[in-house]
């Protein structure tokens, strides 16, 4: 069982961002590429640059062969109403049909933005991490969605959730206690932010030649199909 600490966890970390609700965007932004910087080794003063550790770090493990030419880089909430209709509606394809095939590797990472029980949620798929099971947890937490808000995902629900995908729940329910992926989490907020981002999901794909193309909301397959087709073609 998860009490009270980890959910003070997530209430201190869903402070530092906006805890609001957005809408998806129905559309994808065909403008220039995001120009990609080497990594400072020295804190600048002013924006923050966007590198590829902006989108590549900070988040899950890489899904997918990891030499594959294109990266699609997902910014979702667990309990943002359209990443839970990308899910259903979208992710399966790409990856029956790009992951799963080596062209396409794929990273999701956090944005929280709906509410405290986003954080916790988040905090149980890097905890689910640890026991190499990332990728289960994240889709068991799309296939309970039922809203936001409204209490699927929390404390209790969660460690059920850890239970179902046959996780050490001992030693998962220590990481959440802990804890322990709270700056991670945080981190990778700050990502979304520096990229002005603005609801999720959002969505960067990264071709061969480290041109970066933008999609926000939860596009149907072919939107992104198109894309993969053109980056692979380089």
């Amino acid at each position: 069982m998860i009490h009270g600490p980890s959910l003070a966890i997530g209430a201190v970390i869903a402070s530092v961002v906006l805890v609001m609700v957005f809408l998806g965007f129905e559309n994808f932004s065909d403008e220039p590429e995001l120009v990609m910087e080497p990594t400072p080794t020295i804190q600048e003063s002013g924006p923050p640059k966007i590198t590829m550790t902006t989108f590549l770090e900070n988040g899950s493990p890489m899904l997918g062969n990891p030499n594959a030419p294109v990266i699609l880089v997902e910014f979702g909430d667990y309990q943002c109403h359209f990443c839970n209709v990308f899910f259903h509606s979208t992710e399966e394809d790409i990856l029956n049909n790009y992951v799963e095939t080596g062209k396409v590797r794929m990273i999701f990472k956090d944005y929280n933005i709906i509410g405290p029980d986003s954080v916790t949620a988040s905090h149980g798929a890097h905890c689910a991490n640890d026991q190499g099971l990332f990728w289960e947890y994240h889709d068991i937490l799309y296939s309970n969605w039922t809203g936001e808000n409204n209490g699927w995902a929390s404390s209790e629900n969660l460690a059920k959730f850890a239970q179902e995908v046959g996780l050490n729940i001992d030693d998962w329910s220590e990481c959440m206690t802990k804890g322990v992926h709270s700056q991670t989490i945080l981190a990778s907020n700050n990502d979304a932010r520096s990229l002005e981002l603005t609801g999720t999901p959002a969505f960067f794909i990264i071709g061969p030649d480290d041109k970066v193309t933008r999609i926000f909301g939860a596009q149907p397959y072919e939107v992104f199909e198109n894309i993969f087709e053109i980056e692979l073609e380089k």
